[in-house]
């Protein structure tokens, strides 16, 4: 174990030497992403939520340590068989490392580097071990020395990997370049009536450090707005390479999106409401001059994460973006900067794809993307939701007035009403908040007079097309969760 956390630090300095996107253990952690069935994936994020990140890291480090571990245990009898566990380790690094999408030719280095070191720490430990459990005795190496020579070695790790986060630039040069861009957006505050200021209720304006994330990417692409370039090919008049400055020189337009992600259970958190800056999608298609013939929009991002999109929903005048601005100031990294797309009404997967670098325009028939390869629905169109931010299941309220308060959404067509129902009571209509954009989410608050005894509070919306929120319940997969939200009330 104290080889492999030695390879370990080394491979990070290396990688932060490198500038690299990923660390070898970020690599297998993606790799991992990569080959996990959709539903195993679904069922890990209706776990864990947006902790699927820092939870996968840590098993791919709890891995190679237990890994490590088991070649120690095998070298006490088998020193070679013990060695070959430990390239095999590094092994599986380097795979990882080089099949990344994005790899670079460097990929490869941190792999090999924190493997030979871990390797060569392992090689010298090892007869020094045999010695202390006598399976050596010519060697005089006693337990103290060799628990000082294992000591010294990890606190030689922890400062190499304290040196690896000082030595990483590549974040930090992306990150003063995003800091020193002059977007003209907009500033950001909340419209007139939209939020009700109801306790318990999430605000209408989700701050930015609040906004959901929910992707694919351990270590989030960094691109600096100088190298980003957009390419857009396949069924078009004429083929398109569109620079940063290019993109801003048309000009940004705001608009108040929320997104939702598909894997958002009924009553979940995974939505969130933001001003968004960028171009109209809309207007670099019709510059392309999109084929009749076409009917979807292949992106990919930096990482070569795929998402295909309806052209419907692209062109049919909603504000659809590609967004270079959230909330008043440049995208964060880890949302998508330097550009971003981001569609009203379509659930994140199969629109709201961050780092884009390529669109090609063609058929649904002709191509496949990532979260369809795992058995989501090609077409994610967001579902008419509402949800219960207060009281919360487990409450207890006094008896007497008491607000119940939460939002729904039905993004680009609209909410009309929202009801609530206690127990197996008559549905009440709600107060709805003023609704600047059919594209975001709207508050509701209801006015309940609570009595002694435990009670069931449901809600339901109806959007402005007419559509009553179902009550069935149904999962995730392959679209989109349904069904009332639910909480249970104690009033004493």
């Amino acid at each position: 174990m104290v080889a492999g956390l030695v390879g370990l630090a080394m491979a990070e300095l290396a990688a932060a030497v490198l500038r690299a996107r990923l660390s070898p253990v970020a690599a297998v952690g993606e790799a991992v992403i990569e080959v996990t069935p959709g539903g195993v994936a679904e069922r890990a994020i209706e776990a864990v939520g947006q902790w699927d990140k820092p939870l996968l890291l840590s098993g791919v480090v709890l891995g190679l340590l237990l890994g490590c571990a088991c070649a120690g245990v095998i070298g006490v009898r088998r020193p070679r068989g013990g060695t070959l566990l430990m390239v095999a380790l590094a092994a599986i690094a380097f795979a990882a490392s080089v099949t990344r999408p994005d790899a670079a030719p460097t990929s490869f280095l941190p792999s090999i580097i924190g493997g030979g070191a871990g390797v060569f720490t392992y090689q010298w430990l090892l007869p020094r071990a045999l010695a202390v459990v006598g399976k050596r005795s010519e060697e005089p190496t006693g337990r103290r020395k060799f628990l000082v020579a294992a000591g010294g070695l990890l606190v030689g790790a922890a400062v190499v990997a304290w040196a690896s986060r000082w030595v990483g630039q590549a974040r930090r040069g992306v990150e003063q370049a995003r800091s020193s861009l002059r977007l003209a957006l907009a500033s950001v505050s909340t419209p007139d009536g939209a939020d009700l200021g109801v306790r318990g209720v999430v605000p209408w304006v989700t701050p930015t450090t609040d906004f959901y994330r929910i992707d694919t990417a351990l270590a989030p692409p960094l691109v600096s707005p100088a190298d980003w370039e957009l390419r857009i090919h396949g069924l078009v008049e004429r083929e398109l390479t569109i620079s940063y400055d290019e993109l801003l020189a048309r000009g940004l337009q705001d608009a108040w999106i929320t997104l939702c992600c598909v894997s958002n259970e009924v009553g979940g958190d995974l939505i969130s409401n933001a001003q968004w800056s960028g171009v109209p999608i809309a207007d670099l298609l019709a510059e392309a001059g999109v084929s009749p013939d076409a009917d979807a929009l292949l992106s990919t991002s930096q990482d070569g994460w795929t998402a295909g999109t309806p052209l419907s929903a692209l062109t049919d005048g909603r504000d659809a973006l590609l967004a270079v601005g959230m909330n008043g100031v440049p995208l964060p990294i880890e949302h998508g900067f330097p550009v971003r797309m981001v569609v009203p009404g379509l659930y994140g997967f199969v629109s709201a794809t961050k780092w884009v670098v390529e669109w090609e325009v063609t058929r649904f028939a002709d191509f496949t993307a990532y979260w369809t390869d795992r058995g989501w629905s090609p077409d994610g169109p967001v579902k008419t939701q509402s949800r219960i931010d207060t009281p919360r299941s487990g409450d207890r309220r006094e008896p007497g007035p008491t607000r119940v308060g939460g939002v729904a959404w039905a993004q680009h067509t609209g909410i009309e009403r929202v009801e609530v129902r206690v127990d197996d009571g008559e549905w009440q209509e709600a107060t709805l908040a003023r609704e600047p954009s059919i594209d975001s989410w709207v508050q509701w608050v209801h006015g309940w007079d609570a009595e002694p005894g435990d009670h069931t509070l449901a809600v339901r919306a109806t959007d402005r097309s007419g559509y009553i929120q179902t009550g069935a319940q149904a999962d995730t997969v392959p679209d989109g969760a349904t069904g009332w939200h639910t909480v249970e009330v104690s009033v004493a």
